[in-house]
């Protein structure tokens, strides 16, 4: 499977489900929790152009957050993208 890297926040539902979700899948999501370090989060608004949370990337991939990774997988293309 793909690394799986997810910025967050402790008290994100959204974080929350999309975790769930790729665990579900059994993968392993490293965590980067921007809400303890100020760095982390202008890092993902500069590679993703978002501030809100969670933003998935799937090895290169940026998936998007929860509603972006739960349509991804509805529409079948979770799975694939998730091989290697």
């Amino acid at each position: 499977m793909k690394r799986v890297r997810m910025y967050t926040t402790g008290i994100c539902p959204f974080c929350t489900m999309a975790k769930r979700l790729l665990q579900q899948k059994g993968v392993a999501v490293e965590e980067v929790r921007v809400d303890e370090d100020a760095a982390r989060r202008e890092e993902m608004t500069r590679i993703t152009g978002r501030r809100t949370v969670p933003q998935i990337f799937v090895g290169d991939t940026h998936v998007g957050g929860y509603d972006d990774l739960s349509a991804l997988n509805r529409a079948g293309g979770l799975d694939p993208l998730l091989k290697d």
